[in-house]
């Protein structure tokens, strides 16, 4: 894995910005609720909720063939309650299709893995820097 991964992101108009992540990329917006906002992509938080489900539920596949399940299905959930401009907690659910009495190894080895969570939980360094174009 590399040391660092960078992605692009391109300010369209309004809330709305296009993010390059290598091969693929993304619109991200704000709803029409928000003034100006025109819903033709998820809003920031969501995706990053959406990090979070997604690194979980890869980190519980990869966690369930470590320990030999063989998972029949697999939803997760991320909620965020906000907190003025934050979350205040993000809740992951789990439902794990695989045999009760290896829920809570897989689940642990999930946690212990899952590069997301891991980062949100250690509070990385955010270094800000700023060019005029």
């Amino acid at each position: 894995m590399d040391a660092e991964k960078t992605v692009h992101s391109v300010w369209n108009r309004d809330w709305m910005c296009e993010v390059s992540m290598g091969d693929f990329s993304m619109v991200i917006d704000e709803p029409t609720s928000v003034p100006n906002g025109t819903n033709l992509g998820p809003n920031p938080t969501a995706v990053l909720l959406g990090s979070v489900a997604s690194c979980f539920t890869l980190a519980i596949s990869w966690a369930a063939r470590r320990h030999k399940v063989d998972l029949t299905e697999l939803l997760v959930d991320a909620t965020g309650t906000y907190d003025g401009p934050s979350f205040k907690t993000i809740r992951i659910e789990a439902a794990v299709g695989c045999p009760p009495d290896k829920l809570d190894d897989v689940l642990a080895d999930a946690e212990r893995l899952c590069y997301v969570t891991n980062t949100l939980r250690g509070g990385c360094e955010i270094v800000i820097e700023g060019s005029s174009i």
